[in-house]
């Protein structure tokens, strides 16, 4: 009889544990799915941005990295009692605000007017994006052209109707102006693109609601259009924000940061800092505080501007 007892107690257990490593199996199988994209963010994201606030903490060159010295929060010291730091920071929020707000405003104006199936507005669609696909640096180089106070085709406008030439690029006061003239013109169309697929996807009976209750235009676009595009516009302002702050190739090729440091923003900042002066910690210092100034700004718009987003 106790052989009996024993003998169904073996295989009970027996039976169990294959069903305990099946279910441990099957709870870790979604962890196993994601590691290998883990790993990667690990290995290329949340590495660098810990080593770089490590680096920050240090007075280093590239020159010489073995001459590495603790010198804990002296770089930011450094930095906040610089006033060209100051300049450089205005600058970035200064084009930030202008380059956000001008080129998604003239981009939604325009896409209200390119919303239709026609193939002249598809033409002119096509004809609009076409700046989002070329290089920057391209770009960058054909508006130095067009910007040249000698033998550019703005001056040369201005001159046909009697203006004096402009030196669009060398005066101090149109210098960061016209690097938010050329974000401006890069960027528009792929908003515009967006904002078009946004409009697309609002549901016509809304329309027809407004049409029968003989709502005015402008009230049917404040109170159908705006919020149904309410996603497109936060995620547009997240993505053209953040991008904004992180300008280079335009300034590396057209300005220098010049004249008089008036273009220069974080970005090339932390690239002459740490590639031409060599001075790798306050490079690093830098780049922590742009790191926290973009988390701070998402942050915001998620925190405050998400609650107006009305999703369907």
């Amino acid at each position: 009889m106790w052989k009996e007892i024993a003998l169904r107690r073996y295989q009970s257990r027996s039976q169990v544990v294959p069903q305990k490593s099946g279910q441990l199996l099957e709870k870790s199988r979604p962890y196993l799915y994601v590691a290998p994209a883990l790993a990667f963010f690990t290995l290329f994201f949340f590495y660098p941005i810990a080593y770089m606030v490590y680096l920050s903490f240090y007075d280093w060159s590239l020159l010489d990295l073995s001459a590495m010295e603790w010198v804990g929060l002296e770089n930011f010291h450094a930095l906040f009692t610089d006033a060209d730091f100051y300049q450089v920071l205005s600058n970035t929020f200064v084009f930030t605000v202008f380059t956000v707000s001008l080129g998604m405003g003239i981009a939604f104006f325009l896409a209200l007017w390119l919303n239709h199936r026609a193939k002249i507005y598809g033409i002119v669609q096509a004809a609009i994006f076409t700046p989002h696909i070329i290089s920057l640096v391209s770009i960058a180089m054909l508006w130095l052209w067009l910007m040249d106070p000698q033998y550019g085709l703005l001056n040369a406008i201005l001159e046909s109707f009697g203006l004096p030439p402009y030196s669009w690029l060398a005066d101090t006061k149109s210098a960061l102006a016209s690097l938010i003239l050329v974000s401006v013109w890069k960027v528009v169309g792929y908003n515009t693109l967006v904002f078009i697929a946004g409009l697309q996807s609002i549901p016509k009976y809304l329309y027809e609601a407004a049409a029968l209750d003989r709502s005015p235009a402008w009230k049917t676009l404040w109170k159908i259009t705006i919020p149904m595009l309410s996603p497109t516009l936060f995620f547009l302002l997240i993505i053209n924000t953040i991008s904004s702050f992180q300008v280079f190739d335009t300034i590396n090729i057209m300005t220098q940061g010049g004249p008089v440091n008036s273009t220069n923003m974080l970005v090339f900042y932390i690239y002459e800092q740490g590639m031409d002066f060599y001075n790798g910690g306050i490079a690093s210092a830098a780049s922590v505080v742009l790191l926290l100034l973009v988390a701070l700004l998402t942050l915001f718009h998620f925190l405050v501007l998400s609650k107006k987003v009305h999703y369907r």
